[in-house]
């Protein structure tokens, strides 16, 4: 029976099911990671045993699906790999997207949701509308997640959790930044750039804008250092993600940032890689 989640604002759903294989050693010991968004997907799954990822892939769409078209795209990838008939420990989905709005803790009420979201773009009638805590930093983050994914895992694994990509974001440079003045991470990935500014240990900012072209990306980070008054002289600018050093884009970030660097963050558990792919995306790690 597929049981759609009927109450807003949890993250969890719950249900009692006999898995494909009976290997109970299998289940204690893996854990899966799923990222969708409506420009592509990817996952990882991790060996707790031996503190490794195992297996990961991804995949980039060639223009923004739908959600039925992204749903059919994750069926494709997990199914490629044999992740449907395996058994997980835990499962988490990220759901990476535009549609959220960060609220104070003092300020958040959960019969206001629609309303922190209204203004971000088109709320349907069947959406459903969730939220995350970002322990420990007094801030809520609310947001329209993909439920059609979220059945469709549900129905393959039975309880798991998922967040909004934002929220891991945030959780994982508050706890990793010593640094007290004021530095600006952006997080690139397919045509989206993820911007969080820290200062003094506090989030400053948290937005996530779409972009075309180089010129698109410069852009909103000028608008971001304008806005909070940053000293593009001063403040440094770290990339991470989808970008090296000597890209397009860094280039053209040099000539307007001076003290802008790759930032290769690492992952709270320090998981180490057995995959072929070595640049696993920042949020599929830290979410675990």
């Amino acid at each position: 029976m597929k049981l759609a989640p009927v109450e807003t604002g949890h993250r969890y759903m719950t249900k009692k099911v006999t898995n494909n294989s009976n290997n109970i050693a299998d289940k204690d010991f893996k854990k899966l990671s799923i990222q969708v968004s409506l420009s592509g997907l990817s996952f990882c799954v991790i060996d707790a045993t031996e503190n490794a990822v195992t297996l990961s892939d991804s995949v980039t769409f060639e223009s923004e699906n739908n959600p039925f078209e992204t749903l059919n795209a994750l069926k494709v990838l997990l199914e490629k790999h044999s992740i449907t008939n395996q058994n997980f420990e835990e499962v988490i989905v990220i759901h990476r997207n535009n549609l959220f709005s960060l609220v104070p803790n003092a300020l958040f009420n959960p019969n206001e949701l629609e309303n922190y979201l209204k203004f971000n773009g088109k709320i349907l009638a069947n959406d459903l509308i969730a939220f995350d805590e970002v322990e420990n930093f007094e801030i809520t983050n609310v947001y329209i997640p993909l439920i059609n994914i979220n059945n469709y895992i549900y129905d393959l694994f039975g309880e798991f959790t998922y967040k909004h990509n934002g929220t891991v974001m945030i959780q994982s440079l508050l706890n990793s930044t010593l640094n007290k003045s004021s530095i600006c991470y952006i997080h690139v990935l397919e045509n989206q750039m993820d911007v969080t500014v820290v200062h003094q240990k506090k989030l400053q900012l948290y937005n996530s804008f779409n972009f075309e072209t180089k010129e698109d990306f410069v852009y909103y980070l000028l608008f971001t250092f304008e806005q909070l008054q940053l000293d593009t002289e001063v403040v440094p600018l770290k990339l991470f993600g989808d970008i090296e050093e000597g890209d397009d884009i860094y280039n053209l970030c040099y000539n307007y940032v001076k003290n802008i660097s790759i930032f290769i963050p690492s992952n709270k558990h320090h998981f180490h890689t057995k995959s072929e792919d070595k640049s696993i995306d920042f949020t599929l790690l830290n979410a675990l």
